[in-house]
């Protein structure tokens, strides 16, 4: 990985966790806990004393109370304070909030709109049953729903994610069907916008790369209604939403070289951070949280020995994807007659890189 020459870097501690434990998330299913204001505080430190004393670029550092879900904890209006106080630039409020939040507490989406979104962004696997399979938690589709009710209450806008599996395919209709009878496009339109809707497959890493066979082939989605494919492109900015593996496979297999180093996570400072789990170990957002990411530990190693480890491509996850070649990775890893579909080939290959590590670790 070349040096950080981004001059802003963030680090985040995994304070309170998830209330889910999604089938499609690339931070895995980590375990919840409950760490102190001391400890946000002693992280944040840590990273400052290196920043003072190290030859770097880096000039900024924000701090974030959560990677996970946002405004988990009841104390979340402190934790947002407390994240401007030990951050050097405003801490600002993306379009993911708690959805689960947002159905339980009555203040929140006033509260939300007042720290910045304007939109949030809500996500759905299908009808009840499945999204709340997907979520591993009974009552999630519901609180979706209540959600999406309590921002329009506030003025805010909601965004619906679809994500494509083979559970999604027989109940599309009846998802789509909803929207039209909530009258979502309406709605937004009176707030003086445009409800957006899109539909994509998960990446495959982390958690997602468990359910590749709920992975749908180009077959099975050839008859999909037209109005959720528009509207993904629309919003996605592409005229092509996914291809086989068969057709990225070749692609990728005309290529000698590893995959070029993912240099937008570095040039884009407010998108590149340095995860720390309530364990104190410490990941990039380069990767995922499975072992072969793992950059140290806190508690163990300095800073600048977690800031090496990451310039010099000093962890497994880095040493594969940037010095192994992606067609043998696609040779070894790969089906040339595959016909499930992929946004595109870095997804194949980061699925192909996440078996090759897997294997790799477990020897």
């Amino acid at each position: 990985m070349p040096t950080i020459k981004t001059k802003k870097i963030g680090v985040s501690l995994d304070m309170f966790g998830c209330p889910n434990r999604c089938r499609h998330c690339y931070l895995g299913s980590g375990s919840n806990g409950r760490m102190s204001d001391d400890d946000l505080r002693w992280m944040a430190a840590q990273f400052r004393n290196y920043l003072k004393t190290a030859d770097t670029a880096i000039e900024s550092l924000n701090v974030s109370s959560f990677f996970r879900e946002p405004d988990y904890s009841d104390e979340y209006r402190h934790l947002y304070e407390l994240d401007q106080e030990l951050s050097d630039e405003p801490v600002e409020r993306h379009e993911l909030l708690s959805i689960r939040r947002l159905a339980h507490d009555k203040e929140y989406a006033a509260w939300a709109k007042s720290v910045g979104p304007q939109t949030c962004q809500i996500t759905f696997f299908g009808m009840e049953e499945t999204t709340d399979w997907f979520y591993r938690r009974k009552g999630a589709f519901k609180d979706a729903l209540t959600a999406t009710e309590r921002l329009l209450d506030v003025g805010m806008k909601p965004r619906w994610q679809i994500f494509l599996t083979k559970k999604l395919i027989p109940e599309i209709d009846e998802l789509l069907s909803l929207i039209k009878s909530l009258r979502l496009h309406e709605r937004v339109q009176e707030l003086g916008g445009e409800f957006q809707l899109f539909m994509g497959a998960p990446d495959p890493i982390g958690e997602a790369g468990k359910i590749e066979y709920l992975r749908p082939t180009a077959e099975e989605v050839a008859n999909f209604p037209e109005e959720i494919l528009d509207a993904s492109r629309k919003h996605l900015k592409t005229d092509v939403l996914w291809q086989t593996e068969s057709e990225l496979y070749k692609s990728i297999m005309e290529s000698e070289k590893p995959r070029p180093a993912d240099e937008s996570v570095l040039a884009e400072p407010s998108q590149f951070w340095f995860f720390v789990t309530n364990n104190w170990d410490v990941f990039s957002n380069v990767g995922t949280l499975e072992p072969w990411w793992k950059l140290g530990n806190l508690k163990v190693d300095s800073v600048e020995t977690i800031m090496r480890r990451f310039e010099r491509d000093e962890i497994l996850g880095l040493q594969i994807l940037l010095h192994y070649p992606q067609s043998k990775l696609a040779e070894e890893y790969g089906d040339p007659q595959g016909s499930k579909i992929y946004s595109g080939r870095v997804d194949l290959i980061d699925l192909y890189h996440a078996r090759h590590c897997e294997r790799i670790w477990r020897i």
